[in-house]
């Protein structure tokens, strides 16, 4: 089959399909006479197999890995096991960081006015250090909206640079 063909078949895109050829992940595909390529079964089953995995989050390294599974059919599926378990912990580690940044969000958001003023803490909070301590709890004091931010050092330099 045809790059097109093993494209529809797999759901991975032409463009990925020679991506995952040039690193590796897939054997080079044969050529026609014209230098088209041509794809076997088994290499349009191992696109989906990479599709499925990618479905699911797995890391192209991780993708190289578990084929090498996949085809070892002596293998112990506690391996298997151990790296999908992994990866879970992986993904609910990401979903509690980005519900933690979701919550600072809505914090932030709820403390503005949204108003014509300018004054408004989600730049404050933005503007704050690197490593800073963050959370709702964090912020003891209000922030001085203006002062010593790096905006407002712009323009106090526009003012008086001179000409």
């Amino acid at each position: 089959m045809n790059i097109g063909q093993a494209s529809s078949f797999s759901g991975v895109s032409a463009k990925m399909i020679r991506y995952y050829e040039q690193i590796g992940l897939i054997p080079r595909a044969m050529r026609s006479d014209a230098g088209y390529r041509n794809y076997s079964a088994p290499d349009a089953h191992r696109l989906r197999f990479i599709r499925r995995a990618r479905d699911l989050g797995f890391s192209v390294e991780q993708i190289a890995e578990l084929l090498v599974l996949w085809r070892d059919r002596e293998r112990a599926s506690a391996h298997v096991k151990e790296m999908a378990l992994s990866h879970v912990a992986g993904l609910k580690a990401k979903i509690a960081e980005l519900q933690a940044m979701a919550h600072m969000l809505e914090h932030l958001a709820d403390h503005c006015h949204g108003n014509d003023r300018p004054d408004c803490p989600i730049l404050a909070d933005l503007a704050e250090p690197a490593g800073a301590e963050q959370g709702p709890q964090a912020r003891h004091k209000s922030p001085r909206f203006g002062v010593d931010t790096p905006a407002s050092s712009r323009h106090r330099a526009a003012m008086v640079a001179p000409s």
